[in-house]
């Protein structure tokens, strides 16, 4: 098992920072299109700490278009052996709803599959994780990238979502995937009011019961804006603070997915300074 899941039994969670290479992502979108600007982005977030980096081709903001294959293996390819170059150790994870994405990216060096979809989008997502025994995220979405946004609806957000993972992992697990690889997230801002992410975080514990470490991704999104009037390039101490929120025992995410890696090291260990344990 890789050593990621090991790490995940510390007290902190684990700090993902995100390396999108993508022209249109909603924060950082172009701003690793160069590769010395790509480089420079991966040592900063060495040096601030990230434990794991996520590397993204494919804009998944709200009213977001897919991208061709071809378009996601050029961007991701260079931008995971430009990790490679820096690190031989810190696990990389590949953000891909698509099988021949996640494929090569395993070829090149990635040691995660992140998919938004829970393994749903591409039918041989679960033959390329099948040969691979790094761990998966799977994450919960209402709608696709470009509808989610457009009428979010639930009866009991948190029911619905634990249901939704249940069946995933009974899904998964059926087709031979070892339940000590998966990860799950939640999926803030994906086919959620803001109502709805305030519900999860608040509720984070709940999923606790799935058995599975929990990832978050509440950095920079747009209900951060909404519920304290913020510009997106504002948006950095209000996450942060959320991390630190994140770190308590009743409320603990076992990986925080963040732009700023820096100031969610400050978040994680002040939460640690400030526990009891």
């Amino acid at each position: 098992m890789h050593h990621c899941i090991g790490m995940l039994n510390s007290k902190s969670p684990l700090i993902m920072g995100i390396l999108n290479v993508t022209p249109d992502s909603f924060s950082d979108g172009g701003l690793y299109i160069s590769p010395s600007r790509l480089r420079e982005g991966v040592e900063t977030m060495l040096l601030d700490g990230a434990q794991i980096i996520d590397v993204g081709g494919e804009s998944t903001r709200p009213f977001a278009h897919p991208v061709s294959t071809e378009d996601e293996l050029r961007r991701i390819i260079p931008a995971i052996q430009a990790i490679r170059d820096l690190s031989i150790d810190i696990p990389i994870s590949i953000d891909t709803t698509k099988a021949e994405v996640a494929r090569a990216a395993l070829e090149n060096g990635a040691t995660i599959v992140n998919d938004i979809s829970a393994l749903r989008s591409d039918p041989v997502m679960i033959d390329v994780v099948k040969k691979y025994d790094g761990p998966i995220i799977i994450m919960h979405m209402q709608g696709t990238p470009k509808d989610m946004q457009i009428a979010p609806n639930y009866d009991d957000v948190i029911e619905e979502i634990i249901s939704f993972f249940k069946e995933r992992l009974y899904a998964i697990i059926r087709q031979g995937i070892d339940p000590k690889r998966i990860i799950i997230d939640p999926g803030i801002g994906f086919g959620k009011t803001v109502e709805h992410n305030l519900t999860i975080i608040r509720n984070l514990s709940a999923f606790k019961t799935l058995g599975c470490p929990i990832l978050l991704g509440h950095s920079r999104k747009s209900f951060l804006a909404k519920a304290l009037d913020l510009e997106v390039n504002e948006r950095d101490c209000a996450t942060a603070m959320i991390s630190t929120l994140c770190c308590s025992a009743t409320r603990k995410a076992d990986i925080l997915r963040v732009h700023n890696v820096a100031l969610t090291k400050q978040a994680v260990k002040l939460a640690s300074l400030l526990s009891n344990n």
